[in-house]
């Protein structure tokens, strides 16, 4: 699978875990191309699904939350309308931008955004004319069902 590839996974998806185990797909698991067991940093693809993890992670058309149970969950910006809708349905700490940033030492470390900081002006008026039930329809029952 290409960067390319992974990132038109996630448009289709909507809403899919990084690694997690969930409701929703995995993008480790579509990387490698079969389910994994145990980490996937002991995977024989683990260097191609580190670099197109990365890739897909940097597009300015994903959020990376933790929407899905608490784990890093990446939603498509096509989605991101019906995510804002249903905001109130969601603790913050689940619908905060997730960056990772790599400090001097070499560390990694996750800064978080907060809710609405993130949010683009075109996309706060597009969620406002959408209604609850379209935005549920949107976002679907796997990925709203664990935010409550």
């Amino acid at each position: 699978m290409t960067a390319t590839e992974a990132f038109a996974f996630v448009e289709k998806n909507g809403v899919v875990l990084v690694s997690a185990k969930g409701p929703v797909p995995r993008l480790t698991e579509a990387i490698a191309g079969e389910p994994i067991k145990g980490s996937w940093w002991g995977h024989p693809k683990s260097h191609q699904i580190f670099a197109i993890r990365g890739a897909v992670t940097e597009s300015e058309d994903v959020l990376v939350c933790r929407l899905v149970k608490g784990k890093i969950t990446l939603v498509h910006r096509r989605l991101w309308p019906a995510l804002v809708r249903l905001a109130s349905r969601f603790p913050p700490d689940q619908i905060a931008k997730v960056r990772h940033e790599h400090t001097a030492s070499g560390r990694h470390v996750n800064k978080e955004v907060p809710f609405l900081r993130w949010v683009p002006a075109d996309v706060m008026k597009q969620a406002k004319s959408i209604s609850e039930e379209e935005a549920i329809a949107a976002l679907g029952e796997r990925a709203l069902g664990v935010g409550q």
